[in-house]
């Protein structure tokens, strides 16, 4: 391996010496001499500006490495020859340093919605519904973690500004001491008195309904009688608050009763009510408790007559409240108060209040910020601060408030800010600093914001140095399964799983052979119902009735129901395999070829597996003949590389390519026919989809990318578009035996496994290193990057495929490790850090 990049004229002149004559022995045949293949003549290349042309020689490299040229039918060429190009294309048409590996350009990068939610989660405690309140986040790449596409438009930032004051407004406390609150939930009242121990509760009271979300509801027409239990802990006033809604239905009900809360079997409050719409109410009572136990008993008394019922009405009780002592001496802090502020209460004089709000902010805005804040930043946002608390009427806590709104509108919060470490002697490419890295590192691998382990090794400058044993720590914690969901989510395309349309009963018609009977009885059907009824002939009639009849046999026949449970369990199917591989620290060729899954019993049902009980999820080991035990036989990735009426071989073909290979082919030309084109010229019978593709790449227009993806999809055939087996198409044995563009021969999905998990291990090992990486850095990759993937994918080889082997050389590698640039660009993108946006 050369030790440097070389000069220009060197690389010219091991060009023309060595690299040209193996271009021209093995590439010419369709790259020279005339010929142009993919609009490529390697004979017309300028040797003056051949260095220059990256593209082209990392397509070279692709191909050549991958085993696409020469083409099969070409003679192969040497390792050595394919060592030498390698070497030339890197050190000398790329330029590359293996000793100092290019990290690329840092790209500043937005927080996408996931990464939002999560911060906000840490930062303040609220779990914020962001799919309910910013757009869908754009995706380059395959990922929605591209800092390319992850721009900020007005709009977006309007919406942050908006999100921020919800958010404090939810989380931080604008008073320092609050009445003590005790709410007990409607659906936590029991009936009373309490039933007989051998009859259920819903023999005693039929009437009683507990829906979710804490709230008991009863119709006005039936009685109801029941209590809780309440502890007071200590003598004094206290304050009940009963939360009810009466809810009518649309027309009006003449129905009344009467409310009544009894303490201590005395009652202290009672109200009649009617039919509304909707409509709350709070009534208040207050009460002087000795401590101990009491209890609260409501009862519903019904006032009208079930005979005189229209239409509905209830009412709904949601809780109870009790708020006391009411005196101010034995007021407690309010939740999260010291999440936000360090003392008990806010100094008194206005020195001491400034200097506490600039201590609260510099913490505040260290954690928002992701690394410390400087002076000038934490007097910025203590003095916005102030200046509301300063207000008549205003606390201190609400210009905390206000001030922590600004950190969280502020670009250094919702922008991923990186800055280099200072450049030694001898540097060309200058490590990020420890603050960045522990960034990078947990929005990796969480999702998240680094945590006060992180971030403490980071100001100790000691995390680079235990950056492995944070790894694993990090691996450990539940927060890495947000990377398993998102990284896999997207890789394999499983997060589209639900809203991907199958139509289930025209696939099984498909594989019986019965499809297109049924489009033409649907067709035919609709045609007959268009006419009015005295219109229809006798013989029209008898059809209807037919085509009904025939519905109604399908209908009772064998049904499948794809419903979100089922795809629910498809989706965590193939994210529990890829977190056990990880977890267990496996090759990564077990996601292409194991004897085992993770099933639950309604889905080893659909895939017919045996043995399987319950709902959970569980490793199931596969019988030694099953096709399974592959991401590629995973209901999941059959139904989103499927059509909603049948199959799609060149999806699924295509799907391989580009996932697992790595190599996928380019775009298909404007004018390409549609496949049921190719299948209207099959009129002498129903023709299977394998049929169709042979007819549709006759074409040499299609053929040359439709003979890399077909074998790869046909070996899938076997599975319809709901992910079931099937041994025939149309009433026609399903054939799948094909060979791929780089000649390995196969029977079947078995001995495909094996071929990829095998023979194109180190294609594998690349590719998943290129989307592991491209999700790692936020970035697409570059031709700069390919001396860093090889040393990763080196690693992986020399590690038995093993997944720490992956995860660590990506970590260790110079584009997460380092960066380009010496100076921060940010300053001149953005404000300073804290600036407030806006002071409305």
């Amino acid at each position: 391996m050369a030790a440097h990049p070389r000069a220009a004229d060197v690389s010219l002149e091991t060009f023309s010496r060595t690299i040209q004559p193996i271009l021209i022995e093995h590439c010419y045949d369709c790259h020279g001499d005339g010929m142009k293949k993919g609009e490529v003549a390697l004979n017309e290349l300028d040797p003056a500006n051949a260095l220059q042309d990256h593209a082209l020689w990392s397509k070279v490299l692709r191909n050549v490495r991958s085993g696409l040229m020469p083409p099969k039918k070409k003679p192969r060429l040497p390792v050595a020859d394919i060592q030498k190009l390698t070497d030339w294309i890197k050190y000398d048409a790329f330029g590359l340093d293996p000793a100092n590996p290019d990290p690329g350009q840092v790209t500043l990068r937005r927080l996408n919605r996931t990464e939002y939610r999560n911060t906000v989660r840490d930062l303040m405690g609220v779990d914020f519904q962001v799919d309910e309140e910013f757009p869908p986040d754009d995706t380059g790449y395959g990922f929605d973690n591209i800092g390319d596409v992850l721009t900020m438009s007005p709009i977006l930032m309007e919406k942050y500004v908006r999100a921020a004051e919800t958010i404090v407004a939810q989380a931080v406390p604008t008073v320092s001491r609050i009445v003590r609150r005790q709410s007990v939930p409607g659906n936590e009242f029991r009936p009373t008195p309490l039933p007989d121990p051998a009859a259920n509760e819903s023999e005693s009271t039929p009437s009683l309904r507990r829906p979710q979300g804490g709230t008991l509801v009863q119709s006005f027409y039936e009685p109801l009688n029941v209590s809780h239990p309440l502890d007071v802990p200590m003598e004094g006033d206290y304050r009940l608050v009963l939360n009810l809604t009466v809810r009518g239905a649309f027309d009006f009900d003449p129905g009344r009763c009467r409310m009544v809360l009894r303490v201590d079997d005395q009652v202290v409050w009672q109200e009649e009510f009617k039919w509304q719409d909707r409509k709350p109410y709070q009534p208040e009572i207050t009460r002087t408790w000795q401590p101990g136990k009491h209890s609260l008993r409501l009862e519903l008394q019904p006032l009208t007559p079930v005979e005189d019922k229209k239409t509905s009405v209830e009412l709904q009780i949601a809780s109870v409240e009790v708020f006391g002592p009411l005196a101010p001496q034995h007021w407690i802090q309010p939740e999260n108060y010291s999440r936000f502020f360090s003392r008990d209460e806010p100094p008194v004089s206005a020195t001491d209040r400034i200097e506490y709000a600039r201590e609260v902010m510099t913490r505040f805005a260290a954690r928002a910020f992701r690394r410390p804040v400087d002076e000038s930043t934490a007097n910025r946002l203590a003095t916005f601060a102030e200046e509301f608390y300063s207000i008549p009427g205003k606390r201190f806590e609400e210009g905390i408030a206000r001030a922590m709104v600004a950190a969280l509108a502020s670009p250094r919060f919702l922008f991923r800010w990186e800055k280099p470490q200072p450049v030694t002697d001898g540097q060309t490419h200058p490590l990020v600093d420890e603050y960045t890295l522990a960034a990078r590192l947990s929005y990796f691998l969480w999702s998240a914001p680094p945590d006060e382990e992180l971030t403490r090794l980071a100001a100790n400058g000691q995390l680079r140095n235990t950056l492995t044993r944070q790894v694993e720590r990090i691996i450990s914690d539940k927060r890495s399964e947000a990377f398993v969901e998102n990284f896999v989510g997207q890789w394999l395309q499983v997060r589209d799983l639900e809203g991907i349309q199958i139509d289930a009963q025209t696939v099984l018609a498909r594989d019986s052979g019965t499809d297109r009977l049924m489009e033409r009885n649907r067709k035919r059907f609709r045609e007959l119902r268009d006419i009015p009824d005295e219109q229809l002939t006798p013989a029209q009639q008898k059809e209807i009735n037919e085509i009904r009849a025939g519905f109604r046999r399908r209908t009772r026949g064998p049904t499948v129901e794809l419903n979100r449970p089922l795809r629910e369990a498809m989706r965590r199917e193939t994210e529990m395999m890829f977190d056990h591989v990880m977890r267990q620290d496996l090759s990564v060729t077990e996601l292409l070829d194991s004897n085992y899954t993770f099933l639950n019993e309604p889905l080893a049902k659909h895939y017919g597996v045996a043995g399987v009980k319950g709902n959970t999820m569980q490793r199931v080991v596969l019988p030694a003949d099953s096709p399974r035990g592959s991401l590629l036989t995973h209901g999941s990735v059959l139904i989103v590389t499927s059509n909603p009426t049948r199959t799609s071989p060149v999806k699924r073909g295509l799907f391989v390519l580009d996932n697992i290979l790595g190599i996928p082919p380019p775009p298909p030309p404007a004018a390409v026919p549609a496949l049921e084109e190719s299948e209207k010229a099959i009129s002498d019978h129903e023709p299977t989809i394998k049929e169709v593709l042979e007819a549709h790449r006759n074409s040499p227009l299609c053929a040359s990318c439709h003979d890399r993806m077909d074998p790869l999809g046909f070996a899938l055939e076997n599975f319809n578009a709901l992910a079931m087996w099937r041994d025939q198409e149309r009433g026609q044995k399903i054939e799948t035996p094909g060979q791929l563009i780089t000649g390995e021969s196969f029977a079947d999905i078995r001995e495909l496994k094996r071929i990829l998990a095998r023979d194109r291990r180190a294609d594998f090992h690349r590719c998943l290193t290129e989307k592991l990486l491209t999700y790692a850095l936020g970035r697409g990759l570059e031709y700069h990057d390919i001396e860093s993937i090889d040393q990763i994918v080196a690693r992986l080889e020399d590690n038995g495929g093993r997944f720490s082997a992956l995860l660590t050389g990506i970590i260790h590698s110079a584009p997460f490790q380092r960066t380009r640039r010496a100076s921060d660009h940010l300053s001149s993108l953005t404000p300073e850090p804290g600036t407030p946006l806006s002071k409305e």
